[in-house]
């Protein structure tokens, strides 16, 4: 048995070591030959934009991305930065001829996608073309694709325009069933995060906010998709309304697209735009490709540096992960820029619904104590609400576009009493000896008295008093005029400015030279990206299990994931929390 052990072990270190090697292997490969291509675009190419696969805010440090191979949930997005930068460079490169928009359905929000769109509009200024194909196209790849000079749907395919959604899934049955009781405790009559557990439907209010935030968003999308088509946005908004497309014939009836036709027809219009014959090859350029030629780019050498901290996900407290927002962590990033002396200016880049009002309020002093020796702007990416409109409130200037989610400014504390699950579900059953009355407090085994739910409500009522205080103390307003468009009210950017809570709009560039204006800088700075992203073999080795885990139970559960992603935040939700009223999916 000793022998078998041995070998055992010696094949299980030896396969290790053997794939680890590999890995290595692999990636010099992967690196050299990217090396090659990396740095020359042919004479007549088109870069072309597929955008099939999620868009965050910063790309990843992947050497496998363009052989596509999964490597545990490491890869598996778009950076918006990568975006932008390949675009801007596109505009003045003289081997890219022009844009093609390959785009069906898409997985971002609203703000990013309003970036991306400007840069898009911006390109054009050149006299390069955009070219858009769909067989199918959803509503938000539409909305990129009207900024196109042409646009073909197939003959056969299908295209959305009816307007936008939000879905709220409510567990309150789920709960009945498990014998699970819920307690609440909120401020605010807005503040709806908690709906989900004690209702079947949304709530008058809640309903009403969300129809008040979604039609602003579809609004202005209308607005800028009428805009670009030389229509009016009454027309636009009755199109949608009624939804008077159906078939790709109503499609360019009513001037949604330009051409009816299929990709080889788009491909022809390409070749006449840039004088070519219709036997001569365009070379379609992808964009995981050009980005690393955009990246390459000339940048300012000069030592002024302007911090652009990009804060994405939920706020848990502590270090956190590359996925969310940890209190501790990014605490750390805004005090080491506030000391560089190198720092001239801090942009605070926000793309977060929320999470731990404890985490919040750390990054929070952060932001207080920097803009007492430096300007700290925020930029508002696609959702920047409670939680994640603490960390922004105390900035010396909020930039958001209209399309961005914000507000929601409130908290809410949940607990849940196990006890009848225990016993009836599983036969488990608990007694206990305490010291005091209170000694057990708090449990998940029994339920709360009177006294201890007066306890906990009160502590959520104290943060609610202070989150209100400082936002107030930030935006310059009375608190009680404050307190008015709080409650725990989403708002879409433009609500927002209307409501003293945004002061600008804006994208991330907008932030940055609003930043070197106040920091008197002009055009003599560089950025500096934090947090510093780890290399692609650190995220690789790090927490390398977890990822397979998840790879493999994603693709086991399919459409079930999601809703195991959700349980498990809701697992997260430790302590008093500033977050939005739900999981937001926009469609």
């Amino acid at each position: 048995m000793l022998q078998f052990l041995k070998y055992t072990l010696a094949t299980v270190v030896g396969l290790i070591l053997f794939f680890f090697i590999m890995v290595m292997v692999l990636a010099g490969i992967v690196a050299s030959a990217a090396s090659d291509d990396e740095v020359s675009v042919a004479k007549n190419s088109v870069l072309e934009l597929s955008l099939d696969k999620p868009i965050s805010e910063r790309g990843s440090n992947d050497p496998f991305e363009e052989l596509n191979i999964p490597m545990g949930g490491i890869s598996g997005s778009y950076g918006l930065d990568d975006i932008k930068a390949s675009i801007r460079h596109a505009k003045t490169d003289e081997n890219i001829r022009g844009i093609y928009l390959n785009i069906e359905i898409l997985t971002a929000g609203m703000a990013s996608l309003e970036e991306i769109r400007n840069e898009l509009l911006d390109f054009k200024k050149s006299g390069k073309f955009i070219v858009a194909y769909n067989d199918i196209c959803s509503e938000k790849a539409y909305y990129l694709t009207s900024a196109a000079d042409k646009q073909y749907l197939n003959p056969l395919g299908a295209i959305e325009f009816n307007g936008l959604s939000s879905e709220v899934e409510f567990y309150k049955g789920t709960l009945d069933k498990l014998d699970i009781k819920p307690y609440i405790f909120r401020v605010g009559t807005y503040k709806s995060a908690v709906e989900p557990f004690i209702l079947e439907k949304m709530s008058e209010p809640n309903r009403a906010q969300t129809a008040s935030f979604l039609n602003s968003l579809n609004n202005f999308s209308l607005q800028n998709i009428a805009r670009s088509k030389g229509k009016s946005f009454e027309d636009m908004k009755n199109i949608s309304n009624q939804m008077l497309v159906h078939t790709p014939e109503d499609a360019l009836k009513y001037g949604l697209v330009t051409n009816l036709g299929y990709f080889d027809e788009a491909l022809s219009f390409m070749k006449k735009k840039m004088g070519l014959k219709e036997d001569d090859k365009i070379y379609l350029v992808a964009l995981k490709k050009y980005k690393n030629v955009a990246a390459q780019a000339d940048e300012e050498s000069s030592r002024n540096r302007i911090a652009v901290i990009y804060a994405a996900g939920e706020i848990v407290n502590g270090e956190g992960s590359s996925d969310n927002i940890g209190g501790t962590k990014f605490a750390d990033e805004i005090r080491r820029a506030r000391k560089d002396k190198n720092v001239k200016a801090i942009v605070l880049r926000i793309n977060s619904p929320g999470g731990s009002a404890m985490a919040s309020d750390v990054i929070w002093r952060e932001v207080i104590l920097a803009k007492k020796v430096k300007p700290v702007i925020a930029s508002m990416s696609d959702v920047a609400a409670s939680g994640g409109y603490y960390i922004a409130m105390a900035c010396d200037t909020i930039v958001a576009h209209p399309n961005t989610i914000t507000g929601s400014i409130g908290v809410f504390g949940m607990f849940a009493n196990l006890e009848h699950f225990l016993k009836n579900k599983l036969g488990i059953t608990v007694d206990r000896v305490n010291t005091g009355q209170y000694s057990d407090m708090p449990t998940l085994t029994r339920d709360l008295t009177d006294v201890e739910k007066q306890v906990i409500q009160q502590s959520v009522e104290r943060i609610y008093a202070d989150f209100t205080t400082k936002a107030a103390q930030g935006r310059s307003m009375p608190v009680e005029q404050l307190r008015e468009v709080a409650s725990g009210r989403v708002w879409s950017g433009a609500e927002a400015k209307e409501r003293g809570l945004v002061d600008v709009f804006g994208d991330l560039d907008d932030a940055v030279k609003i930043a070197a204006t106040r920091a008197g800088l002009k055009d003599e700075y560089r950025l500096k990206h934090l947090p510093v992203q780890k290399t692609f073999f650190s995220e690789l080795m790090s927490g390398m299990e977890t990822r397979i885990s998840h790879h493999f139970l994603q693709a086991e559960m399919g459409e079930l994931y999601p809703h195991y992603e959700n349980l498990k935040k809701i697992k997260q939700m430790e302590g008093i929390q500033a977050r939005l009223p739900y999981n937001l999916d926009i469609q």
